[in-house]
């Protein structure tokens, strides 16, 4: 290759990073500021709170289901053509927002941008491999990524709050999203991906992919992503329920908290990227899980425990859930990517979704008292730490991870 060849590669590779990066940033603006617009709809249709609850269920469950359906058309049609596919509807869908004003419609609206998400996102997974030159380089990256999501976890809420407070009507971040969906549209048509070999002959399709969840990597992987999406998804849906009363010495902390909670994991993973080159990915997580464990069963000593521990386990969080998806990816030949990417987003978005809602019906069951939810979610989170203390221990992907090196990277 010469010289020339070589720097139009690496500007080639910056671009897709940079695309990869962005996509998650602003499909995180939207999906984790529907925290902050559920009490304006519920004010505005005098709503309760399962039927507001909708406007988080409903995306969550059509991101699954995009997922487990539509994952194998990054395998199929390639990274780029899913990559537009799903960007175009997620813009022309945002920019819909701007027509109407009734609960049904936005509930369409996001369940249509869910699907849309799930499209994007299972062809940007499935580009993270391609560009990869190592499963070590594919898992720092993939934290990297995921760093960028929570950047975007902190701006869309505070955009929703701005405007808020400007009388703007909460829909205008859906059009700044569209805006720079549009943008990025438009990178991702001019720029030149990485060939993707396909290594079977196998049809790829819908079939395929349910057939992949019997596999013991896929499935495994898959369940550790419903697990932690379950335990962090209590901290963003119900802590500021839990701490809603508080009123010590931390309300500084208290009133913060979320904001605390989305900057701590970002922050954390970018970090992230920086351990998973320098330590063992199984010991990482095993620590992680460990002190998120410790943050949450020491969270019930009295409230100022709650306010500072529920925030801090965001650093913990940081890592985990970018190693699960690289890992459970890398665990299987690029051209599988698209379709194990959508399997993993599959059992993310189910996590998401029945983990607070589980939450939800138990802390009902005693009184609508919010500590009661996160009892379970304190159990799940046991369960976390014990399947990595089990990963660590016995090593079960070692071989696998060895074997795709060598043969895909």
């Amino acid at each position: 290759m010469t010289h020339i060849e070589t720097n139009q590669a690496a500007y080639n590779q910056k671009n897709i990073k940079w695309l990869t990066y962005l996509m998650f940033m602003m499909f995180a603006m939207t999906t984790d500021a529907v925290g902050v617009i559920i009490p304006e709809v519920m004010k505005t249709f005098n709503l309760s709170m399962t039927a507001a609850g909708l406007l988080h269920y409903g995306p969550m469950t059509a991101i699954a289901l995009a997922g487990i359906f539509l994952g194998f058309l990054a395998d199929k049609i390639g990274r780029k053509k899913t990559i537009i596919i799903g960007l175009a509807l997620f813009a022309i869908n945002s920019y819909l927002f701007l027509l109407g004003n009734t609960f049904g419609f936005f509930l369409v609206l996001l369940i249509i941008s869910g699907a849309a998400i799930g499209v994007f996102k299972t062809g940007a997974l499935a580009l993270i491999g391609d560009m990869s030159k190592s499963t070590k380089e594919h898992t720092s990256t993939m934290n990297v990524v995921e760093g960028f999501f929570g950047v975007g976890a902190i701006i869309g809420p505070f955009l929703v709050s701005y405007f808020l407070t400007k009388n703007v009507d909460w829909k205008w971040l859906y059009v700044v999203a569209a805006t720079l969906c549009v943008i990025l549209i438009i990178i991702a048509f001019f720029a030149k991906y990485p060939e993707t070999k396909k290594s079977t002959e196998e049809p790829i399709n819908i079939g395929r992919t349910l057939k992949m969840v019997k596999d013991k990597y896929a499935f495994g992987f898959s369940m550790a992503a419903f697990l932690y999406v379950a335990v962090e998804a209590a901290i963003y849906v119900w802590m500021p329920t839990l701490i809603a009363d508080y009123d010590g010495s931390l309300m500084f902390i208290a009133i913060y908290a979320l904001p605390i909670f989305f900057v701590l994991r970002a922050g954390g993973r970018f970090l992230g990227a920086w351990m998973m080159d320098h330590f063992d990915w199984t010991v990482v997580l095993t620590i992680s899980s460990f002190l998120i464990l410790l943050c949450y069963v020491f969270s019930f000593v009295n409230e100022s425990a709650t306010v500072v521990l529920l925030p801090l386990s965001g650093l913990f969080m940081s890592v985990i859930y970018p190693t699960i998806n690289s890992k459970g990816i890398s665990c299987f030949p690029k051209s599988s990517h698209g379709s194990v990417a959508g399997i993993i987003l599959f059992f993310t978005a189910a996590g998401a979704a029945i983990g607070p809602l589980s939450m939800g019906v138990v802390s009902d069951i005693f009184g609508s008292n919010a500590i009661y939810g996160f009892m379970l979610a304190t159990v799940l989170a046991a369960l976390l730490f014990v399947g990595f203390l089990l990963n660590m221990i016995f090593k079960p992907t070692l071989k696998r991870l060895e074997l795709i090196n060598k043969s895909e990277y």
